[in-house]
């Protein structure tokens, strides 16, 4: 390694030295960069069913490892010897429109392979630290300048083995990641900690409104229950810096939640009726995913202090209890149902984008259980909702934390103390 003499990292410590990712001897341990697997259809194939190895894509990555994974059998999972995935490894996209994404492996407990379109890494001295400096803003910068093509961005390995990286001294770099990495165990614990709570509350609805369902119970059509408001119809010379968001078809988490992400500042118009508040129901009424996996579903609606309005898109559609007894949070779980979900892909159609009717939700069958029992049910689950709501703020605050730190570790305007 050489000491700091490009211009490129000047924006380091000057005690940091500079490598290369080509330095393999003193820096990279192990390196794969696969390529498209076409060429090695005789020896590898994809199977939808479970089978001895997962192939570890950037669709898993996106869907936080929930989503349907693809696998390959032993013969394919040792043929692609230098493929194989323990746990842990640097992974990043290198063909697409996700080109440069930077990710860690999971780890599955099962046999893994790096799927195709990626490269995967190992340091000498331990990833963590290039992780979060590859996902800095000089390291996005670095990578997004190897990228090139508009039909298709390719990532240029070639150029990548010369990307010179910072090498602090190894106890500033394990200080460094420690810090980094203890928020975003917080964070997913707080993630974690939400994905058991729906999965309760979910649970709870299924035992006293499905499994436990009284034959006397009346059928009746969702529509006599709630009313359904189309959002605003906006124009994307509406969206700019406000203090008025807009919920859109990106606060809905694919596998199921509200993304705090989604929120886009809009400075159109709307009327009264398309003003959210905390804890109000909306429902995607479009869809543009391969799999139908948004239309249909329901999110309750979660604040951000800056955000001095929300209103909702014309994507989306808020539904209103016409009775204080039927609560969000019960009309949320039942929406939330396999049932509702197969009732809603029936009533969608399109090609590339899919649209719900607006038949959809009001025509909706279901029988509908004493007011009573639907209160008591609300009483029992709100608490759980409440916490999902707390737990998201304080997801959003350390999230934030942590974005701050970021680059300020990784150029040494924030030093850490060292033991």
């Amino acid at each position: 390694m050489n000491e700091l003499e490009t211009s490129e990292l000047t924006n380091i410590p000057s005690h940091w030295q500079v490598s290369t990712m080509a330095n393999e001897t003193e820096f990279i341990t192990d390196y794969v960069a696969n390529g498209s697997f076409a060429s090695l259809a005789e020896n590898v194939n994809y199977k939808s069913e479970p089978d001895y190895a997962v192939l570890i894509r950037l669709t898993d990555f996106n869907n936080n490892y929930k989503g349907d994974f693809v696998y390959v059998d032993k013969n394919a999972h040792d043929f692609l010897k230098k493929s194989k995935l323990v746990g842990g490894e640097i992974i990043i996209s290198n063909v697409g429109a996700y080109a440069g994404t930077v990710f860690l492996a999971p780890n599955l407990n099962r046999p893994m392979t790096l799927g195709p379109n990626s490269i995967m890494m190992n340091f000498k001295n331990g990833n963590t630290f290039y992780y979060y400096w590859l996902k800095s803003p000089m390291g996005k910068f670095l990578l997004e300048g190897i990228i090139s093509g508009s039909a298709q961005p390719k990532f240029n390995k070639t150029t990548f083995r010369q990307m010179q990286v910072p090498v602090p001294p190894l106890p500033e770099q394990t200080a460094i990641a420690s810090v980094l990495s203890s928020l975003d165990d917080k964070i997913d614990l707080l993630h974690r900690q939400n994905a058991t709570l729906e999965k309760m509350a979910e649970t709870l609805f299924r035992q006293w409104f499905v499994e436990e369902a009284k034959e006397e119970w009346e059928e009746i059509r969702l529509g006599s229950l709630v009313e359904v408001i189309n959002g605003v119809s906006y124009k994307s010379d509406d969206l700019n810096p406000a203090t008025t968001a807009m919920v859109t078809l990106k606060s809905f988490d694919r596998n199921g939640g509200f993304r705090m992400d989604g929120y886009k500042e809009y400075t159109g118009k709307y009327k009264e009726q398309h003003i959210l508040k905390e804890g109000d129901l909306v429902v995607a009424h479009t869809d543009i995913t391969q799999e139908a996996e948004v239309i249909g579903n329901p999110v309750m609606v979660i604040g951000i202090p800056k955000y001095e309005t929300l209103v909702f898109s014309m994507d989306l559609v808020k539904v209103i209890s016409k009775s204080e007894n039927y609560t969000n949070e019960f009309l949320y779980l039942m929406m939330k149902s396999r049932e509702f979900k197969e009732h809603c892909l029936g009533y969608s159609n399109g090609s590339t984008v899919l649209h719900l009717s607006k038949k959809a939700i009001p025509e909706y069958e279901m029988k509908l259980p004493p007011d009573s029992l639907i209160i008591e049910f609300s009483k029992k689950v709100k608490p759980l909702v409440q916490k999902q709501f707390r737990n998201q703020t304080q997801i959003r605050t350390l999230t934030a934390l942590r974005d701050t730190l970021l680059p300020k570790l990784m150029s040494g305007e924030v030093r850490v103390e060292m033991n």
